[in-house]
C-alpha cells in the first residue's frame, strides 16, 4: 500500500486550468481518470486527510503510484478527453455503466437490399435501425406479429431467403400475406424499402399521420364500393392501434426524451432510464455501478450520459431532451458536448411538475426495485455469506460462525395490540418455515414483551427433551400462541419427550428444538440487558447474545457499555442489518393484522352460535349494522338459517329493534 505523501506533486506545480488527470499504479497502469475545471483544487483534495476520504477513493489512491494530467482550454475539450481515455483505459475505479442484464433490440437492417425485421441483442452496427431496448423479447415478436400485417416486410434469415428465390416459392408468412415476398419477385426492392421505411416512420412515433391516411384510403374504397379492400383495411388499422395499445401513452406526441433515475446507497446506485419517442414509452434499461468515490446524484447524472451517449455499444440516438432528477456541476458543458453529439441542440432539464415529473417518479420506483434486486443477489453468494458469518463471529468473539441466527423485535402501539416477531437465518439465508409470531398478553413496554419473548422461546428449548411438560412462563402466556409465516396458528402444546427434540408421532423436529448460535435483538442496551437476564434466568450459556441499535447501526453486547462498531460497509455488518429489517417487518406485518381485525369487529362476532356464514347473510339482507340494530326479531328471523333464539340473541347484543307486544 503507496503512502499518497510519496507521489503528491510540490506545490504550485499543479495549474488551475481545466484538464483531465490519471492516476497511475506501480506497474504504470492507469486506474483511475478523472476530470476538473480547476485541477489545483480538484488534486489537492485526494492528498488531504486520508481517512476523510471516502473508502473507495482511499483505497485507490493508496493503490496509485503516480499521477499526471493534460491542460486544455474549456471544460468541453476536459470531457471529451475524459471520455477518450475512459475508453481506452478502461481505469478500474472509474464508475462503469454495465447493463445488469441484456436487452434486446428491434432491428431494421436498412444496409442491405432487402431490409430485415429482427430481434437483435449485443453491440450496435453502422446501417442498421435499431428500436428499443425491450424489456423482453417476446414483447418485440408480439408487437411485431401485430404490425406484419400492415407492413409486410422480410424477416427471415439470408439463408431462407436466398433459398426461396432458387426454389421460387415463398415461405408461410407469404402465403398468409405477412410478408411481401421480395423474395420470388412479388414486390420490387424499391416496393420494399418503402414498406420498410413506413414501418420505421410507425416504430419512431409518426403514427397518428399513418392512422388518418390509412382511415381517408379505407373511407375512400368504401365509396367506390371496394369493400374487400374497406375490409382490409379496416383489420390493419384496428392492428395499428392494438400496436400502439401495447406502447404506454406518457407524454405529449412528438416528446423525443430519455428519462433517468437513481436509486443509492453508500457504495451502490441503481440507475433506470426510460426511453420516450413519439410520446411514448418505447424500452427501458438499467444498471447498478459501484461508487469509487463520494458521488452526489449530479456526479452520477454526468457520468451516465459520457459513458451511456459515448460509447459506440450503447446509446447511439441522443434524444432532444434528457430527464434527469438533478444537474451536475458541469451542465452547460456537459449540454454542449452532447449537442455535438447529436447534431443538434439537447436540453437537459429536471422536471418539476406535470406528466414529466410523474414519469421520472415511476422510473425512480423501478431504480429502488432494480437496487433491491441487486442486494438480494449479492446475498445469495456463497463466499459473501461465509465472509459475513466469519466476520461475525470474530467481532463477537465467537468460537465458531453463528449458522443459526434468530432475531427478535417488538411492535406496539401504546401498549396495546403486542406482538412479537423471530426470524431465523441459517448460513446467512432466511429459512421461514422457522419465522414464529407471537402474541404478548399482559406486557406494558418493550423491555417487558421482550424478556416475554425470550422466555417463552427458551423455555420450549430447555423443555424438549423432558417428560414433565413446562409449566407456563406467565399465566398470561398459558393462552398466548404463535402463528408461523404462513398463517398458521398453533397452540404451545407441551412435548411428549419420547426423544429429545424429536415430535414421536410424525418424526419431525419439534418447533423451538434446535437452538441458535446467536440471538440478535432490535434495540440497544436496555434490550440486550433484558434479554441477557433472561438466558441467565434460564441458564443458557451457550447462546451468544447481540442487539442492534437503528439510530447508528451499534451492536451492542450483554454487560458491556461501549458498542462494537462494525466498518459501514462490511459483510457481516449487511447481514446483520437484514435480519434485523427483516425481523422488523415480520412484527410489524403482524402488529397491523391484529390491528385492523380488532377495529373490524363487531358486536356480531360475540353472538354466541352465529358464525361467519350467518353474519353475513344478515349483512347482505339488512345492507348495514345499523339496519340490522334497528329490526325486530321477526324481521331477523326471516333471515335463513336464523332462528328466534339466535334472533333474540342477536338484538339483545346489539341493543336496538323494538321487541314485538306480547298476545
Amino acid at each position: 500500500m503507496a503512502d499518497p505523501s510519496t507521489y503528491r506533486p510540490a506545490p504550485g506545480t499543479i495549474p488551475e486550468s481545466p484538464g483531465v488527470y490519471r492516476f497511475r499504479d506501480g506497474s504504470g497502469r492507469v486506474i483511475y481518470v478523472g476530470k476538473a475545471k480547476n485541477l489545483r483544487s480538484r488534486l489537492n483534495s485526494y492528498f488531504g486527510d486520508l481517512w476523510g476520504l471516502h473508502q473507495r477513493t482511499q483505497q485507490m489512491v493508496t493503490t496509485a503510484t503516480a499521477v499526471d494530467w493534460v491542460t486544455v482550454r474549456t471544460e468541453v475539450e476536459a470531457l471529451q478527453l475524459e471520455y477518450n481515455w475512459i475508453k481506452q483505459y478502461d481505469p478500474r475505479f472509474n464508475v462503469r455503466y454495465r447493463d445488469d442484464k441484456s436487452y434486446p433490440y428491434l432491428a431494421v437492417t436498412l444496409d442491405e437490399e432487402y431490409p430485415r425485421l429482427q430481434v437483435m441483442r449485443g453491440a450496435k452496427r453502422k446501417g442498421v435501425r435499431y428500436f428499443g431496448p425491450y424489456s423482453h423479447a417476446w414483447a418485440i415478436r408480439e408487437t411485431l406479429d401485430l404490425l406484419l400485417r400492415v407492413f409486410p416486410a422480410r424477416t427471415c434469415s439470408a439463408g431462407v431467403f436466398k433459398r426461396a428465390g432458387q426454389i421460387g416459392r415463398p415461405c408461410l408468412l407469404g402465403y398468409i400475406g405477412k410478408c411481401s415476398a421480395p423474395c420470388v419477385g412479388q414486390v420490387s426492392a424499391a416496393e420494399h424499402r418503402e414498406i420498410v421505411e413506413a414501418f420505421c416512420d410507425f416504430m419512431a412515433g409518426r403514427t397518428d399521420t399513418l392512422v388518418r391516411r390509412m382511415e381517408r384510403e379505407m373511407a375512400e374504397a368504401s365509396e367506390a364500393l371496394e369493400f374487400e379492400r374497406a375490409a382490409r383495411l379496416r383489420d390493419d388499422i384496428a392492428a395499428l392501434r392494438r400496436a400502439m395499445e401495447k406502447q404506454t401513452v406518457v407524454l405529449g406526441d412528438g416528446t423525443d426524451a430519455d428519462v433517468v433515475a437513481f436509486a443509492e446507497d453508500p457504495l451502490e446506485a441503481a440507475v433506470q432510464v426510460f426511453h420516450v419517442r413519439g410520446g411514448r414509452v418505447r424500452g427501458q434499461r438499467g444498471w447498478v455501478v459501484e461508487k469509487t468515490e463520494e458521488l452526489e446524484t449530479g456526479d452520477l447524472v454526468h457520468h451516465f450520459c459520457t459513458q451511456v451517449y459515448g460509447d459506440e455499444s450503447g446509446e447511439q440516438h441522443v434524444p432532444r431532451e434528457l430527464l434527469v432528477p438533478a444537474l451536475p456541476a458541469d451542465a452547460e458543458a456537459l449540454t454542449d458536448w452532447l449537442s455535438a453529439r447529436r447534431g443538434s441542440r439537447v436540453h437537459l432539464r429536471v422536471p418539476q411538475r406535470g406528466d414529466k415529473k410523474s414519469l421520472m417518479e415511476t422510473v425512480g420506483r423501478n431504480a429502488a426495485e432494480a437496487l433491491n434486486r441487486h442486494k438480494l443477489r449479492r446475498a445469495g453468494d456463497l463466499t459473501t455469506r461465509s465472509q459475513a458469518l466469519d466476520e461475525i463471529a470474530d467481532a463477537l468473539g465467537m468460537p465458531t460462525a453463528p449458522l443459526r441466527i434468530e432475531c427478535y423485535d417488538i411492535s406496539q402501539n401504546q401498549g396495546t395490540d403486542v406482538v412479537a416477531s423471530m426470524v431465523v437465518f441459517e448460513d446467512g439465508l432466511p429459512r421461514k418455515s422457522e419465522y414464529r409470531r407471537f402474541i404478548i398478553r399482559g406486557a406494558t413496554d418493550d423491555l417487558s414483551a421482550m424478556s416475554e419473548v425470550m422466555r417463552r422461546r427458551f423455555a420450549r428449548y430447555r423443555s424438549g427433551g423432558d417428560d414433565a411438560p413446562p409449566q407456563p412462563a406467565s399465566p398470561a402466556a398459558a393462552d398466548a400462541y404463535y402463528t408461523t409465516e404462513a398463517g398458521e396458528q398453533t397452540a404451545e402444546e407441551p412435548p411428549a419427550g419420547e426423544l429429545p427434540g424429536i415430535d414421536p408421532t410424525s418424526g419431525r423436529p419439534r418447533r423451538f428444538a434446535y437452538p441458535p448460535q446467536l440471538v440478535v435483538v432490535d434495540g440497544g442496551q436496555p434490550q440486550v440487558a433484558a434479554a441477557a437476564a433472561v438466558l441467565a434466568e434460564l441458564g443458557i450459556t451457550d447462546v451468544a447474545l447481540c442487539g442492534l441499535a437503528k439510530r447508528l447501526e451499534e451492536v451492542w453486547l450483554p454487560d458491556d457499555d461501549f458498542p462494537v462498531i462494525l466498518p459501514r460497509t462490511s459483510e457481516s455488518l449487511y447481514l446483520l442489518q437484514r435480519v434485523r429489517d427483516e425481523a422488523h417487518r415480520f412484527a410489524i406485518t403482524f402488529h397491523r393484522q391484529r390491528r385492523s381485525k380488532r377495529m373490524t369487529e363487531s358486536a356480531l362476532d360475540h353472538v354466541p352460535g352465529l358464525g361467519e356464514v350467518r353474519r353475513k347473510a344478515l349483512l347482505k339482507h339488512f345492507g348495514s349494522l345499523k339496519r340490522l340494530s334497528a329490526a325486530t326479531v321477526e324481521e331477523i328471523t326471516e333471515v335463513p338459517g336464523i332462528g328466534r333464539r339466535t334472533a333474540e340473541a342477536i338484538v339483545a347484543a346489539l341493543g336496538g329493534g323494538s321487541q314485538p307486544a306480547a298476545s
